[in-house]
């Protein structure tokens, strides 16, 4: 029997964010779509007891689980500087570019392979949206990657095109995309859940952390203008970091207070509570991987305004409205246009929501589970 083992540690992060979804479902589905004859196991750091519960909930048809005797930190920096500290060697599918990359025969030794994924370029493109020690540990490992890895996985082919521009993968790169959470479905009680959130009959919502790179500044600085009309923001996300904040952002902006409201992370129920109520989903992001927020308001309904980064055109295709990121100074007046000619036109907002579920419904964790099993078995 031949076991695929998969770098699941991010699922068990303080802040899983998105990489831990995208482990958590794409390993899933690897267990669902395995091979006869083949088998799934999952690498953890160290971690307490009850966070390797936690895992086996989520995950319970691993046939294995090897745990680091190093914590998630010192794990990062050990296989940044090449010590792989596994048992054995084998199949290894990264879910992330946190991968134990070592020197083997990749055109002879083709049992032991190690498959990484690289989810964006941010780390050479917007460098300042990241900590130092960030930026030195993806550069290091994608180094590393270029030198052992035998394929590079990356969500669309944008970050495929963009990653060339920084290190010649050649022909080790495949595309394998994300899709929508399994666990991101309407629940029953969605009307209790709206009134508890606070969600006003009609509003705008973002994604998102409040940091330069989501363009959540120029979409809050876009409702001050008259062709945005008066409809309200919410913002779904962390709070952010640095200096930004939304609440003096709105008021700098002339907003009156309530205008844009922020409710912090949320559960699966309750974002899809709000994904499917909102007027209209806004994605003003200046540099994605993939964009998977777009994709969630779409697979509900909802129509949705995105920027034109070429990895979010690629996941919407022509089911969104796009938006030109360039002239920073008149993106705010651009997003503005938009929202008004959407809010303005009920015949385009039904449009756009069919469209969308259409779109939504081209990805699916199976297809890209099936397509990591055929990327192991092509090595």
């Amino acid at each position: 029997m031949s076991t695929l083992r998969v770098i699941v540690d991010q699922i068990l992060a303080p802040v899983p964010g998105g990489i831990g979804r995208y482990a958590e479902e794409l390993t899933r589905a690897l267990i669902a779509t395995a091979p006869v004859g083949a088998s799934v196991a999952g690498i953890v750091s160290a971690s307490p007891d009850e966070q390797y519960a936690k895992l086996a909930a989520k995950l319970p048809e691993l046939t294995e689980l090897y745990k680091s005797p190093l914590a998630r930190r010192e794990l990062s920096l050990a296989w940044q500087h090449g010590f792989t500290v596994l048992p054995g060697k084998g199949m290894v599918h990264a879910t992330s570019m946190l991968a134990p990359l070592y020197s083997h025969d990749r055109v002879n030794d083709r049992e032991n392979q190690t498959a990484i994924t690289i989810h964006d370029v941010v780390p050479w493109t917007h460098p300042e949206t990241l900590t130092p020690r960030g930026v030195r540990w993806h550069k290091a490992m994608a180094a590393r990657a270029y030198k052992y890895a035998d394929a590079v996985v990356v969500d669309t082919h944008a970050v495929a095109q963009q990653l060339s521009e920084y290190f010649d993968f050649g022909d080790r790169v495949r595309v394998v995309s994300a899709a929508v959470g399994s666990a991101l479905k309407l629940p029953d009680d969605a009307d209790e859940r709206a009134q508890r959130l606070g969600l006003p009959e009609h509003y705008l919502l973002a994604v998102g952390t409040l940091e330069p790179r989501k363009g959540l500044e120029p979409l809050i600085r876009s409702l001050a203008l008259p062709q945005a009309g008066d409809i309200p923001l919410v913002i779904v996300g962390p709070k952010g970091w640095g200096e930004l904040d939304v609440e003096s952002i709105a008021a700098d902006a002339g907003l009156p207070e309530g205008r844009v409201t922020p409710i912090g992370y949320l559960s699966d129920a309750d974002l899809a509570t709000a994904l499917s109520r909102a007027t209209i989903f806004v994605f003003p992001s200046l540099a994605e991987g993939f964009g998977l927020p777009v994709l969630e308001a779409m697979s509900l309904g909802t129509p949705v305004i995105h920027s034109d980064d070429a990895a979010v055109l690629e996941v919407a295709s022509d089911a969104g409205i796009v938006v030109e990121r360039e002239d920073a100074a008149g993106y705010p007046e651009r997003l503005a246009d938009a929202i008004g000619r959407v809010v303005s036109d009920v015949d385009l907002r039904t449009r756009m929501g069919y469209q969308g579920i259409d779109r939504s419904h081209a990805f699916s964790w199976r297809a890209s589970a099936e397509k990591v099993w055929q990327l192991h078995a092509d090595l």
